[in-house]
């Protein structure tokens, strides 16, 4: 894995929120292939989010975030095959080892999107890498009277930080992905339940 904390200059000085960091190349293509074969086998279900059912598949390892109960729940352990992945994710976020403790994989199908939202409280930082294809990473922040908004393209084995202003002030959103896409999300978790 490739470990190549600069954050490049894509819109100029200040473009991006305080607390936003991106790198291309974080993974090898050999590397996204080993981490491909056994997502691919998880046991991934619909997103549901207060009754309605999302486009996109999901699961939760360490702990689970509830919609419909607004909980935190412990969920099956992380995985051996992300060990090394969060890790590196740790690295990347400059936290202590260990820390990442919740992550979320999700399987975009054609034309599956997310919307507008920051994530839920009871999470940290937010440490994402993208996986087979690219999407927009749209970010958003009111101003007063107007919206100020920043994207990026998030190339597929990248990694991306939201923390700061970028994840508590800032929403992001990712419009209708066209080619199958995988996201793999870990959090700190800042509130734990049962």
């Amino acid at each position: 894995m490739r470990n190549d904390n600069q954050t490049p200059d894509l819109f100029g000085d200040n473009a991006f929120p305080q607390g936003f960091r991106y790198t291309s190349d974080f993974l090898s293509r050999e590397e996204e292939q080993s981490l491909l074969q056994p997502i691919r086998l998880l046991p991934f279900r619909e997103f549901e989010f207060h009754g309605f059912t999302g486009k996109r598949r999901i699961v939760s390892l360490g702990w689970r975030y509830d919609f419909c109960g607004a909980r935190l729940t412990k969920a099956e352990d992380m995985p051996d095959f992300l060990s090394q992945l969060c890790a590196r994710a740790e690295g990347f976020a400059a936290v202590v080892p260990g820390s990442l403790q919740q992550v979320l994989i999700t399987e975009y199908s054609e034309g599956a999107a997310i919307g507008w939202h920051r994530d839920r409280s009871v999470f940290g930082d937010v440490v994402g890498t993208p996986l087979l294809s690219p999407c927009t990473f749209w970010l958003s922040w009111k101003a007063g009277q107007r919206w100020e908004r920043r994207n990026l393209i998030a190339e597929p084995r990248s990694i991306y930080l939201l923390r700061g202003p970028a994840r508590t002030e800032w929403k992001h959103s990712i419009p209708g992905v066209e080619p199958l896409r995988y996201s793999i999300t870990f959090r700190n978790v800042r509130e734990r339940a049962a």
